[in-house]
């Protein structure tokens, strides 16, 4: 609720001083009537009126106090927004291949990007986007969607899995991911149109070599970003051993950032790379900055009088007062 004329609140000074001089004027008063002694009247119970006989002056208080905020003009608003927008398509792009369980980044490589893009998916509510997986193949996991929940559902089911069962090929096919990729955005009409391809790897399977694969998609108008995961040197990579357990050896990391960066330069993207966590992070909302949604909103607000009950309890409260004062608490002259 809102107040057309809130500099009227002012006037409640002038009624809290009321109060406080009622308050100590009812301390110093002096009896209406003097009698000699009030000892007959100890063992007589006190009437209820005498509990009431400060209820007109609160009712007084109450009136003057509704009146103020019926001067102020409470106002209750509704607005509501049209909004006109203009959504970006995306097509993220994700190697599934075996290195991507390296522990560099924390739980794994693959486990961090699906966080990281779950953040990033989550602060786009108004773009198309979509998953293609890859490993020695590619396939599309998701098409162009709004439904970001389900998108989400699909995204935290994918893993490693596929590969180590030997249901895709191992390897990285880079130029299928992103022609794959390219196959669901080239048809689009939206005005923007992203590839956002992760990686831990250089390109070692598939048809269509990465560079190829970019020049398709300039010539749809799509940007391609590219982001190579992995720390320098080498990385903690987990094997199973026939009896069980689990071992840890450190493999070397093997990232061709310069194709990569081609890529990144012949589709109008930019390449990234994250060495950690947090670098992922950055690298996600470097983009989100680049690739800003835009939105005509136009704004629209109904304000509606609400005095109407304010009065007619400020109305209620002083009848209510003057009928008291002048039958059951009147005042002995």
């Amino acid at each position: 609720m809102t107040f057309a004329n809130p500099g009227y609140f002012l006037l409640l000074l002038p009624v809290v001083g009321y109060v406080i001089w009622y308050l100590l004027r009812n301390d110093r008063s002096e009896p209406d009537m003097q009698v000699s002694t009030t000892s007959m009247y100890a063992s007589l119970p006190r009437s209820p009126l005498v509990w009431l006989r400060h209820l007109p002056f609160l009712l007084r208080v109450a009136g003057l106090v509704l009146l103020i905020i019926v001067l102020a003009r409470p106002q209750s608003t509704h607005s509501w927004q049209r909004s006109e927008v203009e959504g970006i398509d995306i097509m993220m792009a994700v190697d599934i291949s075996t290195s991507m369980l390296a522990e560099d980044l924390k739980p794994n490589r693959l486990e961090a990007a699906k966080q990281v893009a779950a953040d990033f998916i989550n602060g786009r509510p108004n773009d198309n986007i979509g998953l293609t997986i890859f490993a020695g193949q590619s396939f599309t996991q998701s098409p162009l969607t709004t439904d970001h929940a389900v998108l989400l559902n699909i995204f935290n089911s994918v893993s490693c899995d596929m590969v180590q069962k030997g249901t895709i090929m191992d390897g990285t096919a880079i130029g299928d991911g992103i022609a794959n990729a390219v196959t669901r955005l080239k048809d689009s009409k939206a005005k923007s149109k992203v590839i956002i391809l992760l990686t831990d790897g250089s390109n070692n399977r598939g048809t269509i070599s990465p560079l190829t694969a970019a020049e398709i998609a300039k010539t749809f108008g799509i940007r391609v970003y590219t982001i190579g995961v992995g720390t320098n040197g080498t990385a903690p990579y987990p094997f199973q051993t026939y009896a069980g357990t689990v071992i840890y050896q450190n493999v070397p990391v093997e990232i061709d950032e310069n194709t990569l960066q081609q890529i990144a330069q012949t589709a109008d993207g930019q390449y990234y790379r994250a060495t950690s966590n947090s670098k992922l992070k950055e690298v996600y909302e470097e983009i989100d900055k680049l690739e800003k949604t835009k939105l005509n909103v136009k704004d629209f607000s109904r304000k509606n009088e609400e005095f109407m009950p304010f009065a007619l309890a400020a109305v209620l409260c002083i009848l209510l007062e003057l009928l008291l004062r002048l039958t059951i608490l009147r005042r002995i002259p």
